[in-house]
């Protein structure tokens, strides 16, 4: 007698099948989770398709799904108007500069509190740690800004906030996880010293991470408009954030620097219509960025999470 035939039998017998309330949990939890899907898209696709419809139609409320009569005139207003365009370049070195500075005092600052023969490193890390959960509040802040003479400029968005303790604990951890302490005794053994050590050594192997810090670092930037609220009062360094604030809250956009408009209903329909195609705008750069380095993303914050 063949043996297939009750393998086969005994294969099926031991298969576990959902029970129903299982299938029950399983059905409410996938309907769930897609209203929630669908609460999250619709706002996003209503902007992209409302930033390509004609003016008048999103006036007069005609988009509803797709666009109304397609146009690209919102996007060459948008490259046209000088304080937008103005904003965005601002944005990106806000993001740029911010960035490599942000990543680089973390990186500075995560190297050595991670070695465990670090003298003192426990006081340092509270030194670093304490302020995370106890801070002196917005108004020292802004005084320690002015008494450094960062009142509006750009290093008032960048220097005050070069490094994040969240993020610094997250490169921490990567390292002690992921950086073997045997390659430092082997770097030790050749004469490297400890910065030759963080540039050939722990830089090379902290792809993953320094990726992930970049994006977080970078996004942050983008999208924060508070500090360049209450740090800086001239147009020309507003980041594009406040120039959507304008727009957005205070409906303030200059519509006589659009020279072929001139009715007061064109001019109503480009002012909502430009509403929207800012907001595509500004968040392209995070959207495209973020696939670039999402392979380094759960590689990263997976080994980073890890608390050694």
């Amino acid at each position: 007698m063949s043996v297939f035939p009750r393998l086969f039998s005994q294969r099926q017998t031991s298969a576990i099948h959902d029970s129903r309330g299982d299938r029950i949990f399983v059905f409410f939890n996938y309907a769930f989770l897609t209203a929630i899907l669908l609460a999250v898209l619709y706002p996003l696709i209503y902007v992209v398709s409302a930033s390509f419809s004609e003016p008048a139609a999103v006036t007069a409320g005609e988009v509803i799904l797709w666009p109304v009569r397609p146009t690209l005139i919102g996007y060459q207003k948008i490259f046209e108007h000088p304080a937008i365009m103005k904003g965005f370049a601002n944005s990106i070195f806000y993001a740029v500069v911010g960035s490599l500075v942000n990543v680089i005092m973390t990186m500075l600052a995560a190297y050595p509190l991670s070695r465990k023969d670090l003298p003192g490193r426990r006081i340092l890390s509270l030194f670093f740690f304490f302020p995370m959960l106890f801070s002196g509040g917005l108004i020292p802040f802004f005084l320690v800004v002015r008494d450094l003479g960062l009142l509006n400029t750009r290093w008032a968005l960048i220097l005050p906030t070069a490094l994040s303790v969240w993020n610094l604990m997250i490169a921490i951890s990567f390292i002690r996880t992921s950086i073997p302490e045997e390659l430092l005794e082997a770097a030790q053994l050749d004469g490297c010293n400890d910065f030759q050590y963080l540039l050939r050594i722990i830089l090379p192997l902290s792809g993953p991470i320094i990726a992930v810090l970049f994006l977080f670092y970078g996004v942050w930037h983008w999208n924060q408009y508070f500090f360049a609220l209450i740090f800086l009062n001239t147009k020309d360094l507003f980041p594009l954030q406040l120039i959507m604030r304008e727009i957005l809250v205070f409906n303030q956009l200059d519509l006589s620097m659009l020279s072929d408009v001139r009715q007061m209903a064109i001019q109503q329909g480009l002012k909502e219509q430009l509403k929207f195609t800012v907001l595509v705008v500004s968040s392209l750069p995070v959207m495209i960025i973020y696939p670039l380095v999402q392979k380094y993303f759960v590689t990263g914050i997976t080994l980073g999470a890890v608390k050694g």
